[in-house]
Order: C-alpha cells, then structure tokens, then sequence
C-alpha cells in the first residue's frame, strides 16, 4: 500500500468512527465491574489489522446554557471559562488554584511517518491540535454565583507546562524538557522570582509530552512523569531512555533516579491518604483492539516495573516488540486497577476533604476520551471507591456529558484536584473550562 494510498485510507476510516454508534451495554463480571475494568480486568485476545481504528469525536464548543451532567446530589458550575486550552490544576495552600494552559511544544522535532501525520490531522480534529499558549493561570476565591472571583497570569513564556508543586517556599513546574524551580511567596498573583532549571527532561519528539511532578509529603523529594517516545517503541529502545517511568528527585543532592518503569505514559500523581502511598494514573498502548490494553491507575513501588513495552496487564507479551526480552517480562508486575481500554485517563486525586465526604479517601479520575475505539470510551470524571488504601469497587460516575447525543465532543476532562473547601475541580481542555463539583444544595 503506498502512503497516499494508505493516508486516504486512515482518513476515511476517521470519516466514518465521526458517524454516530450505540454504545453497547457490556456484560457485568463478578463484582458489577465491566470488562477492562478493575482489580482483575477481562483481557481479550489481541486483534492486529493494517490500519488501526480512528474514531475522533468532533471537538465543539459548550451551546450557550449547557453544562456537563453531574451525579445525583452533586451540582457543577463553570468556575472559569474562557480559557486557553486548561490541562492541569494544583491548589495552593492558600486555596489559589493554578491551571497551566498548554499543549505540545511547537519547536519539537516532528515524529516520522505517514501514520503520524494521520494521527496529528484526527487529534486536531478533536481539539488537541491548538498552539501551545505556555502559561499559568491563577484563581482565585469564589463568588456567589460559582466563579473564581479574579483571574490572572501568573507565569508565561513557559515550555509546555503541565505539572506544578510546592515543596517549601518553591513552586516547581515540569515543563515538557525540564524541571523548574521559582521562589513562591503566599499569596502573589504572578510569580516574580527567577526560576532555575534544576533537571532535564527527557524530551525530543515526545510523543507523549505531559511531564507530571508532586512533592512527597515532607518536602524532600519530587516524583516526575515521563511517557513514552512511541506507542511500542517502534522508534527504537534508544528513543526511549529515561522513558516510560517515573523519576524520583531528591532536592537536597540535586540528583535525580528512575523510581519505577516500565509505565508507557504515566500522568496523574498523587498520594493516598490512608496508606501515603504514591499512585498514577496510566494510558496504555494502542491498536490491539477495542478492548486492549486497559488504562489504570496503580500504587508505584519503588525499582517495580510494569511491563511496557514488551508486555502489558502484566506478562501478557506483546509480539510487536523485537527483539523481545524475557527477563523483562519475567519482572513485569500488573497495576492495581484498569480503568478501561481507551479511556486516556489522565487526572487522579484522592479526596481528602469533608464537603463530599461520599467520595472520602477515594480516587477521582478524569478521563480525557478514547481517539481509536468504537464505541467511545472516557469523556468524563469517575470516581473509584478505597477501602483500607486499596480499590474496594467498581467506578461511579462523577460528571458526563461531554459527548453530545450525535458524537460531538463539547469538552474533554483532565486534571483534577480538590480546592480548599472540599468542591472538586475538574479541568476541560476542549470546553476551555475548569468545572467545580459540590453538593446539590451548596452553591459555594
């Protein structure tokens, strides 16, 4: 097949995933969990075809008066729109809430191929193909009415940004190529200091360009996220040093060390209340089928490794890799909890306040929406249940809504994270909206 032929081919396959398509109700397993989902998912056989499954979900904007459609008891108000393409969120201590806006970085080198242009004209069709705007924004207070009482820049000229933690009196923030650390004092509304990079990032073509960051709860060490250079490192192991993992940085040496591997694109960070244990979020590899591989959410052990990319869910090989590596795969451990094939979950944080106390101890998740599946899978915020530090039940929805009747993508959900009076904040990249979740009866 020649790459005009092929390119036409994967484009009409696009055309026609934007038709409209019942979902199907699948069969619950034991539990009340749905295949791909869970302590221990149903994992098909692999299926392999030539070209793979493009199904993009037209990115519009809200109609005038609409909102996504939250659980019952629950209420969501827009806290701040107008937005430029909101990906992550992290709260302040003094209840500030950051929202860096960015995308890919326009000066990385291009990824080859013809699939790879394909893939890059679908994602714009889906609302990821906006320039980078490379800034922070900070909100601050809510008003009667639901809405941040200010909105400022806080930071810009920014390289992608997308994580953002204190440890002390210093704000760091990964950029897509590196680790920065500014001087933060309470309360300012635009971060004056001069940063200083203190660790490079792997970077290149990044195909997964989100780098993550959280500080454990001492202060005394960062934990990075780094995706993958591929889906299954078809550009070569080389591409992948330093890669697929997340990195542990001890501030007080300045050195940095791979903490756990293996994690094809992790994103979401965060510590679960009960047990003080570090959690990701996952998005799995591509183009095995509509039910493989499992996105999930798992504790991170330190010097684990989770099978990427010569196996997934485990030691379930992928014959795709050459040259395999059994020792590898004979070390690969399996994560704690899939959240479905496709999903691209991306946000997690565990809910640690008392004005939601349904959702006490658990993990929210915002799922940013399946590109290669038919039917649609994510496009929303779920909710997985804790008991004693562990998963205890099958997802809840939080907040849906974001595909339209006739397959329109109103928004496409991200970080999360929980504000200082326990209401749950939800980023849409799409919507250009961050969304706050309280109670039914509560306008506050």
């Amino acid at each position: 097949m020649t790459p005009r032929v092929l390119t036409a081919a994967l484009l009409g396959a696009a055309s026609l995933g934007a038709c409209a398509q019942q979902p199907v109700s699948p069969a619950l397993s034991a539990g009340g969990y749905a295949p791909g989902f869970g302590p221990n998912p149903t994992l098909p056989a692999p299926e392999h075809s030539l070209i793979p499954t493009v199904h993009i979900a037209k990115a519009e904007a809200w109609p005038q008066g609409t909102h996504p459609t939250p659980a019952a008891g629950l209420a969501a108000t827009a806290y701040a729109s107008g937005l430029d393409h909101p990906r992550w969120l992290y709260v302040l201590p003094n209840g500030d809430v950051l929202v860096a806006e960015s995308n890919k970085p326009g000066n990385a080198p291009k990824e080859p191929g013809i699939k790879a242009k394909v893939q890059g004209l679908v994602m714009k069709r889906a609302g990821a193909g906006v320039e980078s705007p490379n800034k922070i924004i900070l909100l601050r207070g809510v008003k009667a009415d639901g809405t941040a009482e200010t909105k400022t820049v806080f930071a810009e000229n920014l390289n992608s940004p997308f994580g953002m933690t204190l440890a002390g009196s210093d704000l760091y923030i990964a950029n897509a190529d590196a680790l920065w650390r500014f001087p933060y004092k309470t309360g300012e509304t635009t971060l004056s200091g001069q940063g200083v990079k203190v660790m490079d990032l792997p970077a290149g073509i990044n195909h997964h360009w989100t780098k993550n960051v959280a500080a454990s709860k001492d202060g005394k060490k960062l934990y990075v996220t780094v995706g993958s250079n591929s889906n299954v490192a078809e550009n070569g192991m080389a591409a992948e040093q330093g890669r697929a993992a997340i990195w542990e940085y001890d501030i007080a040496s300045g050195k940095g060390r791979i903490f756990a591997s293996g994690l094809r694109n992790p994103n979401g960070l965060a510590f679960q209340p009960q047990t003080g244990a570090l959690w990701t979020a996952v998005n799995e590899r591509d183009e095995l089928g509509n039910e493989l591989v499992p996105d999930y959410i798992t504790s991170v052990k330190d010097g684990a490794f989770y099978g990427w990319p010569y196996s997934y869910y485990g030691q379930h090989v992928d014959t795709r890799v050459k040259p395999q590596n059994a020792d590898m795969v004979a070390k690969a451990i399996a994560p704690d909890y899939a959240m479905g094939a496709h999903t691209a979950s991306l946000g997690l944080a565990f809910y640690d306040a008392s004005l939601l106390p349904q959702f006490r101890n658990g993990a929210l998740v915002g799922q940013h929406g399946s590109w290669n599946r038919k039917p649609y899978s994510g496009y929303k915020l779920v909710f997985v249940p804790f008991s004693d530090g562990k998963p205890s039940g099958p997802p809840q929805d939080v907040l849906t809504g974001f595909l339209s009747k006739d397959d329109k993508a109103y928004g496409r959900p991200v970080g999360v994270a929980v504000d200082k009076q326990g209401a749950i904040l939800l980023a849409d990249d799409v919507g250009n909206v961050v969304w706050r979740i309280t109670p039914a009866a509560s306008g506050k």
